[in-house]
C-alpha cells in the first residue's frame, strides 16, 4: 500500500478481473479497455449481470425439481427411516446457519472496505477540487488587481507626472509589465471546468455510495433474521413460520443473485479502469487541459519539467521590475510631486500582494499535491474498493448456497411435522390407552360410553364411576376378581389387584385381552343391572 502511494501499481486482482471475457449481448468479443461511453463495452458489463441471472434461473430450476421429487416420490415412513431423515434435516439446518453466519461476516467486511475505498476517492476528489479552486481564485484575483487597481493608480500618476516625460515613460513601462503579467496568467489552463466536474462527480459518488452501503446493510440484517427465524421454526416445529421463512428465503435468494451480478459487473468495470487509469484520464481531459500538464500531474517525476515554470518566472521578473521602478519613483519623484506618494504606495502594496499570490500559486501548481490526491484516489478505488466488492461477491455466493440448503431442508421438515401430526390424529379416541382420550375425559367428565380398565366397580358403564370408590362400596364381588384371574391365564396376578378402582391402565394388556375384557365387562354390567332391579 505504501509503495502504491509513491508509484501507482495496480493490484493483481484487478488484472485477474480485467482478463474476464468481455462479450456483448450479440455474443461478440469486445475490447476490455475502460470505455464507459461505448455501447459494446456497456453491453459486455450487462452480459456479466445476465450470467448471474442465468445462475439464478438454474438455481430455481434445481430447487423446483427437488421439491417436485419430494412431493411426488412419497415413500412410506417407517420407524427406521424417520431418525436418519430427522438427522439430515438437523444437519442441513446447522450447515445453512453456519454458512449464513460466515456470509454475513464476509458481507459486513466487504461493505466496510468498499465504503472506505469510495470515501477515500471522494475525499481525494474534494482535495483536488479545493486545489484547483485555489489556483483559479489566485489567478482571477491577481488579474483583477492588475487590470483595475494598477490601471487606476497609473492613470492618476500619469496626470500628476504630465510635465515630466521621463516619469511618464516609466509609467508606460510599468503598464507594459502589468499587461505581460496578465498575458502569462491567461496562458495558464482554465481550471474552472475541471473544478466543477470534480465537485459534481464527488457529490454523485458520495450520494450513490450512501444508498449502496445502506442497502447492503439492510440485506445483511435481513439474511441474518431469516436464518434465525428459520432455525426457530425448525426447533419449535412451527409449520406457518417455516412456510413464511421459505417465501422470504426465495426472495433473499433472488436478491443474492441480483447483488452478485451487480457486484461482478462493477468489479470488472472498475478493474478495467484501474489497470490503465492514465489513458482514460488523458482521453477525458483532451481539449480542456494540455497533455503535457496532465502527464506532469499523473507521474510527477523529477525528470519532468514543470510546464508552468516559464510563465511563473516571467511573472516573478515582471513583479520585481515593477517594484524596482516604484522604489525609484518613491525616492526621486515624491519630493517633487508629494501628491503622487499615495498612488505610488498603493501600487507598491498591490505588487506585494501579487508577489504573495505568486508564491501561493507556485505551491499549488506543484505536481506533488495533485499527484498525492490522484494516488490516494487510485488506492481507495483499486485496492480497498475493488477488494470490498470482491468480498461482497463472495457474500452473495455464500448467501445463495446457504438459502438453497435452507430451502431444501424446510419442505422436508414441514413434511415430517405433517406426518407426525397425522399419525397423532389417527389414534382412536375411544382407546383407553390414548393419553389424549384421558385428557379429554378429564376436561369433559360427561363424556359417556367410554369403556376403560380403570374401574371394576361400575355397574352402569358410565364415566362417573372413574372416581375411586368410597369405603362403603369397596367390597367388590369376589367372582369379578376371579373372572379376571381366569381371563389372564387362570393364575392370580398380584399386579392386577391395585389396578381395581385406580385411574391408570395395566401396563401389560394386549389388544386381544382388551377386546375380551370389554365384552366380559358389558355382560357383567347387564347381569348386575338385572340383579339390582330384582
Amino acid at each position: 500500500m505504501s509503495s502504491a502511494r509513491v508509484d501507482y501499481i495496480a493490484p493483481w486482482w484487478t488484472y485477474w478481473l480485467h482478463n474476464f471475457p468481455h462479450i456483448n449481448l450479440r455474443f461478440q468479443p469486445t475490447d476490455n479497455h475502460f470505455q464507459p461511453e461505448d455501447e459494446n463495452y456497456q453491453q459486455s458489463l450487462i452480459f456479466l449481470g445476465c450470467v448471474a441471472a442465468a445462475g439464478l434461473g438454474l438455481n430455481l430450476l434445481c430447487l423446483a425439481i427437488y421439491l417436485s421429487c419430494l412431493c411426488c416420490c412419497r415413500k412410506e415412513e417407517e420407524e427406521e427411516s424417520k431418525k436418519p431423515n430427522s438427522c439430515c434435516v438437523t444437519w442441513s439446518a446447522v450447515t445453512a446457519g453456519l454458512i449464513t453466519c460466515v456470509a454475513v461476516g464476509v458481507g459486513f467486511y466487504g461493505n466496510s472496505e468498499t465504503n472506505d475505498g469510495v470515501y477515500q476517492l471522494t475525499y481525494s476528489l474534494y482535495n483536488a477540487n479545493h486545489t484547483l479552486g485555489g489556483v483559479d481564485s489566485l489567478v482571477t484575483g491577481t488579474m483583477g488587481n492588475m487590470k483595475s487597481g494598477l490601471h487606476q493608480h497609473l492613470a492618476r500618476l500619469d496626470e500628476i507626472f504630465a510635465t515630466r516625460g521621463d516619469y511618464v515613460q516609466t509609467l508606460q513601462f510599468m503598464q507594459q509589465m502589468a499587461d505581460n503579467v496578465i498575458k502569462q496568467l491567461l496562458g495558464l489552463p482554465d481550471w474552472e471546468e475541471a473544478k466543477v466536474d470534480l465537485a459534481s462527480v464527488a457529490d454523485q459518488m458520495a450520494s450513490v455510495e450512501y444508498y449502496r452501503w445502506l442497502t447492503y446493510l439492510l440485506l445483511l440484517i435481513l439474511d441474518l433474521i431469516i436464518c434465525l427465524l428459520a432455525c426457530l421454526g425448525l426447533a419449535k416445529q412451527s409449520r406457518w413460520l417455516l412456510t413464511t421463512m421459505m417465501v422470504f428465503g426465495v426472495l433473499t435468494l433472488v436478491l443474492s443473485w441480483t447483488s452478485l451480478g451487480a457486484d461482478l459487473a462493477t468489479a470488472v468495470g472498475t478493474s478495467d479502469f484501474c489497470v490503465s487509469p492514465d489513458k482514460y484520464i488523458m482521453s477525458q481531459t483532451k481539449g480542456v487541459i494540455g497533455a503535457d500538464i496532465v502527464h506532469y500531474y499523473l507521474y510527477c517525476n523529477q525528470t519532468l519539467s514543470n510546464p508552468f515554470q516559464q510563465p511563473l518566472t516571467i511573472f516573478q521578473r515582471s513583479l520585481t521590475t515593477m517594484q524596482i521602478q516604484i522604489q525609484g519613483m518613491l525616492q526621486f519623484a515624491v519630493p517633487l510631486f508629494p501628491t503622487a506618494e499615495r498612488d505610488l504606495l498603493g501600487i507598491q502594496h498591490l505588487l506585494n500582494s501579487s508577489e504573495a499570490s505568486l508564491h501561493q500559486l507556485t505551491a499549488l501548481l506543484d505536481c506533488r499535491g495533485l499527484n498525492k490526491d490522484y494516488l490516494d484516489a487510485m488506492v481507495g478505488v483499486c485496492y480497498d474498493g475493488v477488494e470490498g466488492v470482491l468480498y461482497l461477491c463472495l457474500f452473495s455466493v455464500l448467501a445463495a448456497c446457504a438459502f438453497t440448503v435452507m430451502l431444501c431442508a424446510i419442505p422436508r421438515a414441514w413434511r415430517q411435522i405433517a406426518c407426525r401430526d397425522q399419525e397423532y390424529d389417527d389414534i382412536d379416541e375411544e382407546d383407553p390407552f390414548n393419553p389424549r382420550a384421558r385428557r379429554l375425559g378429564s376436561q369433559n367428565p360427561n363424556h359417556a360410553n367410554m369403556h376403560s380398565f380403570c374401574s371394576y366397580s361400575s355397574s352402569m358403564g358410565s364415566q362417573n364411576s372413574l372416581h375411586p370408590p368410597g369405603p362403603a362400596v369397596s367390597n367388590a364381588p369376589v367372582s369379578e376378581y376371579m373372572n379376571q384371574t381366569a381371563l389372564f391365564g387362570g393364575n392370580p396376578r398380584y399386579e392386577n389387584v391395585p389396578l381395581i378402582g385406580r385411574g391408570s391402565p395395566p401396563p401389560s394388556y394386549s389388544p386381544t385381552m382388551r377386546a375380551t375384557y370389554l365384552s366380559m365387562t358389558e355382560e357383567q354390567s347387564r347381569h348386575f343391572g338385572s340383579d339390582f332391579q330384582a
